[in-house]
């Protein structure tokens, strides 16, 4: 095969063999790629029944589209042989990482997680996939796990209903002949019994525990040893074998090779959940017991609580801290998808949410506390703020969806809760919150400031950074509320206010806070934060400011609502600020994932388009962020410095990076070689994340900032230093130089908006709005690239200065995108023909939680 061609594939070398074929690497002379070519064995080639297997494996691989299943290009014919084309990774397979014994306990972790992520969409196509064992996963250089060989899964029903010819296939080549590696079948594939997407959850659970302890779950000195260990025993326990393994990752792998399918995970969404949940424990061991007995949890258990259960036990090993809590978890919701809020009715028997599932708008839903299933409130594209004594809804509509899960320049409205026409209240309002007599206090944002207001009008707060969820007392003598410093971050603090506009803060120097709600009583603030790291506790503090933790659980923890019996309504589940990469509209490659850690923000593309400068700031980053570069190419990034990234020099050999806190510093990081330096600014008070940009000339740097007392605007500064000189308005921010060096453009609330460096009238870009965010200026400095916040897809636009004509350039929406709430910010070369986008993506589980004090 080698030198021959096929189609206008050019076979290079042969890289792999396995029973159905062989694999090379070829070429495609057509798009100038090297990918994966696999063609059946001529020997073999005249059996239909491998005929119909080796088009099986193209036409059910071909429906997936994830990143952790091997892509599929092409399949056709040659000489009589069919041949399927697929990406080329580079790595090895599980089964050769295995060799060296067991992994690390965080790597065996990553790889569950994405194997089951893997599973979870060919299991939402129906197709399973019968034959999952460590040589059928494979792991590229970068970490990435990709799903091989759909070769003998079964399609239950799918697109392909149509076609009996592959929907019937039988699942045996012939009587009697089993498919498959014994040690990783189920019981009842073994059997010869329907299997469905329950049998790849035990594979799956057999290849955990190999990774974890360097053993086969199941073995025997023969193949009907084999069989009977996995029809009749239990695997050895993994402790016996590997001491440091949590219990947690133990009862997984149990739930997981349960004998009977009803009683293991019934999909792999709860195994990925679950997984996702406890995978960042400690190390260290922990003791859990469950009533039903140490390894098997009765049927009615629903294992997303176990995982939580689970979790908390995990967390609390190894502290110091003792907690006297014994809770009872109910899950209530079972869609894939985001929960943007929730909260109890008055009554406590009922529940209001908000959720985005399965790909669908954000809609409004009720549901009772004791069951899952759910109404549609009849409420489409509207936000949950508040539920109030009398069943009245507040909800915010018209919001552009910032990188949270909270709406900006949204309009404020009112619903009975029963149904109707929403009224609408005030625009730019950002939170609202009932008081026990029906009137609303707001968060209104109000150029460039946020103000608590209370009654609406009447001034109690103000900052020129952020305030969330506000609730009101059970007495309604006071408000509390979060106070983040910076408009785009979650860092903060824990205050109250009465309604006199006396401020107290009861808690501060949180590194992540979201979620709060009092207390039945009204003595203390209940909330969701973490101090270090970015697992958020349910945390208490009184009027006092003493504060106590009340439960630990690693993972996104949300705290919706307390019901006047002390239930507490929650979200669990995953959350993630990707990126990836893309080229041109038609680029046959597609995006390319260049996402470091959890939370990395694109910031600036280098001039020869073969770099993107990100912000990190997951937890490994650390307190302070951290700046970082990473080629197109998937190369590993390179930590630059602390900080938040702004832009690259126009000479691409520094990296802007601020540091926030008061005063705020900037950073001139190199990219290659030498020592970073810092810019004096000591006419400010604070600057706000990552706004930093430099000037064409490479002299200058545009930031934004406030002087003490005023408000926040852009200036430019000069590196050899030099007064600051102020460009927009107080309240007005605009960072995005011209190629020309003569504008700053900015989104304003009016629309894009060019501010001259130099000094004079701002110039309103004709057809733009509200919710346009400039990119990046053409070239020729005639043009923007823009796209509209809180679109999903995200389209690009090439926006003409002068005429206002958009045209549009690229549709952006990530592989993945169950789940993804919004898509932003995203940054291009001057020539509109790379992309570099973030995107907020949150997988959420809604849970009653009883028994915390």
């Amino acid at each position: 095969m080698i030198g021959r061609t096929l189609d206008h594939y050019r076979v290079l070398e042969e890289i792999g063999s396995g029973g159905m074929g062989e694999v090379f690497r070829a070429s495609d002379d057509r798009l100038g790629r090297d990918v994966a070519l696999k063609v059946l064995k001529p020997s073999l080639a005249q059996d239909q029944d491998r005929l119909r297997r080796f088009e099986l494996e193209a036409r059910s691989a071909a429906l997936l589209n994830h990143p952790n299943i091997v892509a599929i290009y092409d399949i056709g014919m040659h000489d009589g042989a069919p041949y399927i084309v697929s990406e080329l990774l580079e790595g090895k397979t599980l089964r050769q990482c295995l060799l060296d014994g067991p992994l690390p306990l965080r790597q065996a972790a990553d790889y569950a997680i994405q194997i089951a992520q893997g599973l979870e969409a060919a299991h939402e196509k129906l197709i399973v996939h019968r034959d999952l064992k460590p040589e059928n996963l494979f792991v590229t250089n970068d970490g990435r796990v990709k799903i091989l060989d759909f070769g003998i899964a079964k399609l239950i029903s799918s697109e392909l209903d149509a076609d009996p010819t592959i929907a019937n296939l039988p699942t045996q080549t012939k009587s009697g002949t089993l498919l498959g590696t014994v040690a990783y079948m189920s019981p009842e594939q073994l059997r010869a019994k329907t299997v469905d997407h329950r049998s790849d959850i035990f594979s799956f659970g057999a290849i955990l525990y190999e990774m974890l302890t360097g053993r086969r779950a199941f073995s025997g000195q023969t193949e009907v040893d084999t069989i009977t260990a996995v029809l009749k025993e239990d695997p050895q326990e993994m402790s016996f074998i590997r001491q440091s393994i949590p219990t947690a990752f133990e009862r997984i792998v149990r739930h997981c090779l349960e004998k009977e399918p009803e009683e293991r995970f019934q999909s792999a969404r709860e195994l990925a959940f679950a997984l996702s949940t406890v995978s960042d424990m400690s190390t260290n061991r922990s003791s859990v017991t469950f009533r039903g007995g140490p390894f098997r949890w009765r049927k009615w258990l629903p294992w997303g609580l176990a995982a939580v259960l689970l979790a908390v036990a995990g967390v609390f090993a190894g502290r110091n801290f003792t907690s006297t809590s014994n809770p009872v978890y109910r899950r209530l919701t079972f869609e894939r998808g985001t929960i943007y809020s929730a909260r109890f009715a008055p009554d406590g028997g009922s529940i209001v949410y908000g959720a985005a599932w399965n790909g669908h708008p954000l809609e409004l839903f009720s549901t009772l506390s004791d069951s899952p299933l759910e109404h549609p409130l009849g409420l489409s594209s509207a936000h949950l703020l508040a539920l109030s004594r009398t069943h009245e809804l507040a909800i915010s509509l018209h919001g552009i969806n910032d990188n949270r899960l909270d709406f900006s320049h949204a309009m404020l409205a009112s619903a009975p809760m029963a149904g109707g026409t929403p009224r609408e209240i005030l625009q730019d309002i950002t939170w609202a919150d009932w008081s026990p007599e029906g009137k609303l206090a707001v968060v209104h944002y109000v150029k460039g400031h946020h103000l608590l207001e209370y009654p609406i009008g009447n001034l109690l707060y103000s900052t020129n950074g952020s305030i969330s969820n506000i609730r009101f007392s059970p007495q309604g003598d006071r408000i509390a509320f979060m106070d983040h410093p910076d408009r785009w971050d979650d860092r903060g603090s824990i205050c109250v206010t009465d309604l006199k506009g006396n401020r107290t803060t009861l808690s501060a120097g949180w590194a992540s806070e979201d979620g709060l709600a009092w207390s039945p009583s009204g003595e203390e603030v209940w909330f969701t934060a973490v101090q270090r790291g970015f697992s958020r506790g349910v945390w208490a503090v009184n009027l006092k400011g003493q504060k106590r933790q009340i439960l630990g659980v690693p993972g996104g923890f949300t705290l919706q609502d307390i019901a006047q019996d002390g239930r507490i309504l929650a979200t669990a589940g995953s959350e993630r600020l990707g990126m990836d990469w893309t080229g041109k509209v038609r680029d046959p490659v597609g995006a390319h994932e260049l996402s470091w850690y959890e939370w990395t923000v694109a910031k600036d593309i280098s001039a020869d388009g073969q770099s993107v400068l990100f912000e990190e700031s997951s937890e490994p980053a650390g307190s302070n962020y951290a700046v970082a570069i990473r080629k197109t190419d998937g190369s590993p990034p390179i930590r630059l410095g602390d900080g938040t990234a702004g832009g690259l020099s126009p000479d691409g050999k520094w990296a802007a990076s601020v540091l926030t806190g008061s005063p705020g510093r900037l950073i001139l990081l190199p990219v290659g070689p030498g020592q970073s330096r810092e810019i004096a600014l000591p006419a400010l008070e604070h600057l706000d994340n990552g706004a930093a940009r430099f000037l064409p000339d490479g002299k200058r740097l545009v930031v934004d900032g406030n002087e003490p007392g005023r408000l926040g605007r852009s200036y430019v500064v000069e590196i050899s230093g030099g007064p600051l000189r102020a460009v927009t308005p107080e309240g007005t921010y605009a960072i995005l130089p011209s190629p020309d060096g003569k504008y700053l453009a900015g989104a304003t609330l009016n629309g894009v908006t060019l501010f001259p460096v130099d000094g004079g009238s701002p110039q309103l870009v004709t057809g733009t709005s509200v919710s346009d965010m400039p990119s990046q200026w053409s070239a020729d400095s005639r043009a923007l690239y823009v796209y509209r916040e809180g679109e999903i897809p995200l389209n690009v636009y090439r926006l003409d200065i002068s005429t206002g004509k958009k045209d549009l350039i690229k549709r952006i929406i990530p592989d993945d995108h169950a789940g993804v709430v919004s898509i932003g910010p995203v940054v291009t070369n001057p020539q509109g023909s790379q992309f570099a986008y973030s995107y907020y993506q949150v997988l959420s589980v809604l849970y009653v939680v009883s028994g915390l004090r």
